[in-house]
């Protein structure tokens, strides 16, 4: 037995074992704690009860969750001695996003909160304060928010608590996670499949996530599922996603400190096993059983027993404000008094409001500290990206639309170059697309990480991987979000349509990061990178089910201080943007391109010009010479709406030649907006000079034409956009059918061009009658061949000449 071994098991023997100091210790903090959270529910006057309570000390609306709250509590209170004598590095998440008053009382009685918030200082005052603030006006949330310290997981939307934690931890060997999981939160589909991060964690290079279920039975108007099953049935459940299961149960005190520390002491006794054998070159390759505990408490613990004769602690009725008719019920009020008595607040806080010392001494000192945990505010903990020069990865553009090449092939090399070059600080996380996605390069240098049975037959995956791949949404979304929360960079890559399965993800994280902008003391962590590819429009063999672009519409409601929406055209634009995504800190980045071969459009310095600027006029691809209004616009934003539009220039090109298109192609869809309303939109004089203020516009667009209109309202005469984009018309078909049912093909561009413009030269007749015989002729063709005609099927801009 080694002396690191021998520390360890002394230690755990010290977490394991309670003296009546240590009792005493975590029941006068858990005390505080508790009477901290009723005072943020109930009042807003009269703090420390130095009279009896009036009507006027209640707030006039009751807001807040006690249910779950002493449970919570009761856990930091024993996570914070376990630091305290071991020097482990811990944060604390809680998918009972709703007990938000537990988790401010711990930073308050921390000390942290008083640091953040000097105004909430550690005295009579600052305690009002803490209280009036809550779930109030100019306050704070009720939940675990991001205004709360130590906090990187709200909980509002219940589902996530595990996969930000087994996020947290990847490429962070020193940290443990505490998870505790609601058992409201249980029910959720997404925490149902997050349970197996274990087989993904290595705990060589990972840290460790333990989870706690916490039932305590019911949820705000019924029974949980879980907490009514027989408990073998519970823990069979659990020993069958891989852990070892830790059961306490009780309400009796002191007896449930005893037994909580003693599962705790198990639990990370455990944990400090599996990584010692990991580290010192005796684990055998396979899955750790890792610990997790199942607490079983009451629901309201310690709160009124019944009001008004009907039980209240134990059931739903306990789950948000048990009394709730305090302020006009003197029955009521008294009671909330003998509830807040019985906690002795004058044992707890000295005649300032302050902390006692035998509260304070259980915190942890200085970062050790949950609620002040560097883990919890990643930013500061951030190291950028050792990106190579993305240019050496260009594709060779010597004519533009001239050739094909896969766009994502190369970001899949630019991302393998990153992972090599950033062994700790980078994953990409995909559903089982890697490859698909052409984004395989990566596995040149890094396998997915698994840590289940490998077979034989299995390829660029084990315990030593990198690459993250599940197929859930919901893990690869919520996993990146703790990787990067916790000071690391990434990428979400996933099938287009099917980012709306963690569309809500992508929600909550945007308004977590719009509240951090706000909090000067809340570090910019890594973008959240989400590419899209697969996409809609080359989904045709797939069908209608992988056939929508909904994303961008979630992202485009999003505030303009966290929103980035990119569609690059083409691979040199996609490697200049995604270089710019990687390395920018605090957004929710976009970016949309198929993974399919497509035409290529720009060099490498055309691209960076492009992108940098974010959309501009295309000279080669019209016949505007820029010395008059053009008579019609054609705009396009997106890869294959690009090809259809560059196509149809080219059709009024060649068969009307007097006709004046200019032709926009739009990377940055922010762009569009006005500059008051988002920081990357246009000037209005730029705007003008793409799109004039008087020509009519015809825009293509990648997504739902809805969304342009959205983007360029307030802009000169918005109405004459004419914009064509999905619009759900999708089946098992050909690449230029979807473009077709859509009404975006480049026959119809031709069609919209000439029905909109002002001016029209004699052939534009003829030539709407030639595009509607070429639509009768695709949809012959495209039942009988199976494909589409050869002369759209193998189309470029270098063959034009020929074919046309």
């Amino acid at each position: 037995m080694t002396a690191a071994t021998d520390a360890t098991e002394a230690t755990e023997a010290q977490v394991r074992q309670l003296s009546d100091e240590d009792v005493a210790r975590l029941d006068a903090w858990w005390r505080a704690n508790n009477y901290l959270t009723i005072g943020q529910i109930y009042l807003q006057g009269n703090p420390l009860l130095r009279r009896p309570l009036e009507p006027d000390d209640i707030k006039p609306r009751l807001l807040g969750h006690w249910g779950t709250s002493p449970g919570l509590s009761f856990v930091y209170a024993h996570v914070s001695r376990l630091i305290k004598l071991t020097g482990q590095q811990a944060i604390y998440l809680t998918g009972p996003g709703h007990g938000g008053p537990a988790l401010v009382a711990a930073g308050y009685l921390e000390g942290a909160y008083s640091e953040i918030y000097p105004d909430v200082s550690l005295d009579e005052a600052g305690m009002l304060r803490l209280f009036r603030q809550f779930s109030s006006p100019g306050g704070i949330p009720s939940h675990v928010s991001v205004t709360t310290p130590g906090s990187i997981h709200e909980g509002g939307e219940l589902g996530y608590v595990l996969v930000h934690a087994f996020g947290s931890v990847m490429d962070n060997p020193d940290l443990l996670s505490i998870a505790v999981v609601g058992d409201g939160e249980a029910e959720t589909g997404p925490l149902e499949g997050s349970w197996k991060g274990v087989s993904f964690l290595n705990p060589a290079r990972d840290g460790a996530v333990l989870p706690i279920l916490h039932l305590n039975g019911a949820k705000i108007a019924g029974p949980t599922v879980l907490a009514r099953k027989d408990p073998a049935e519970v823990r069979s459940l659990l020993e069958g996603h891989g852990y070892e299961v830790i059961e306490v149960e009780g309400a009796d005190l002191p007896g449930m400190h005893h037994r909580f520390a003693a599962a705790l002491a198990d639990a990370w006794g455990k944990i400090r096993a599996i990584q010692r054998s990991a580290r010192g070159g005796d684990w055998d390759g396979a899955r750790p059983r890792w610990p997790m505990i199942v607490l079983r408490s009451p629901k309201g613990w310690t709160g009124p027993e019944q009001v008004d004769g009907v039980q209240m602690t134990g059931t739903w009725r306990s789950h948000q404000v048990p009394l709730a008719g305090v302020k006009d019920n003197p029955e009521h009020l008294a009671l909330l008094e003998q509830w807040l008595r019985s906690y002795r607040p004058e044992e707890l806080f000295d005649g300032a409001g302050a902390p006692v010392e035998q509260v304070r001494a259980l915190a942890p000192d200085g970062d050790l500290r949950m609620s002040a945990s560097p883990h919890a505010n990643g930013g500061v903990l951030t190291r950028d990206l050792d990106i190579p020069d993305f240019r050496k990865y260009a594709v060779d553009v010597t004519a533009a639309g001239a050739s094909r090449a896969e766009s994502t092939r190369k970001l899949g090399e630019l991302l393998r170059d990153v992972y090599s070059a950033n062994p700790d600080r980078f994953r990409l996380f995909c559903p089982d697309e890697t490859n698909s996605n052409r984004l395989g390069a990566v596995f040149e240098v890094s396998g997915r990480a698994f840590a289940e049975r490998v077979t034989d037959a299995d390829v660029a995956i084990g315990r030593d991987g990198r690459v993250m791949e599940v197929l859930s949404e919901h893990n690869c979304h919520g996993w990146l979000e703790g990787y990067t929360l916790t000071g690391r960079h990434g990428m979400f890559a996933t099938y287009e349509a099917f980012a709306m399965v963690s569309a809500s993800q992508t929600v909550q994280h945007g308004k977590w990061l719009q509240e951090a902008k706000r909090l000067p003391w809340r570090a910019k962590v890594p973008s959240l990178n989400v590419l899209l590819t697969s996409t809609a429009w080359r989904n045709d063999h797939n069908g209608f089910s992988h056939q929508g672009p909904g994303l961008i519409q979630v992202v485009l409601t999003q505030r303009g201080d966290v929103a980035r929406v990119y569609l690059p055209p083409d691979a040199n634009c996609l490697l200049s943007v995604a270089d710019h995504c990687l390395r920018s800190r605090s957004y929710i980045n976009l970016i949309v391109i198929d993974k399919q071969p497509q035409l290529q459009w720009l060099s490498m310095d055309e691209a960076v010009e492009h992108c940098a600027a974010g959309a501009g006029v295309w000279e080669w691809a019209g016949t505007d010479d820029g010395t008059t209004d053009p008579d019609i616009v054609l705009a396009c934003a997106g890869d294959v709406v690009t090809m259809e539009t560059v196509a149809a220039a080219r059709i009024l090109r060649e068969r009307l030649p007097k006709f004046r298109v200019r032709v926009v192609n739009v990377v940055d869809l922010m762009g569009l907006i006005r500059p008051k309303d988002h920081p990357h939109g246009m000037s209005a004089t730029r705007f003008t000079e793409l799109f004039t203020d008087t020509v009519d516009v015809v825009f293509a667009f990648h997504g739902y034409p809805g969304a342009v209109h959205q983007l360029v309202h307030g802009r000169p005469d918005a109405d004459r956009f004419r914009v064509r984009g999905f619009v759900e018309e999708g089946t098992t078909t050909t690449p230029f059918d979807m473009t077709v049912r859509n009404r975006v093909s480049r026959y119809h561009l031709v069609m919209d061009a000439i029905n909109n413009a002002k001016r029209l030269p004699r052939g534009a007749a003829d030539l709407k009658a030639w595009c509607e015989r070429k639509l009768a002729e695709h949809e012959t063709y495209v039942i009988e061949h199976l494909e589409d005609m050869p002369d759209v099927r193998d189309w470029s801009l270098g063959d034009w000449a020929e074919r046309g």
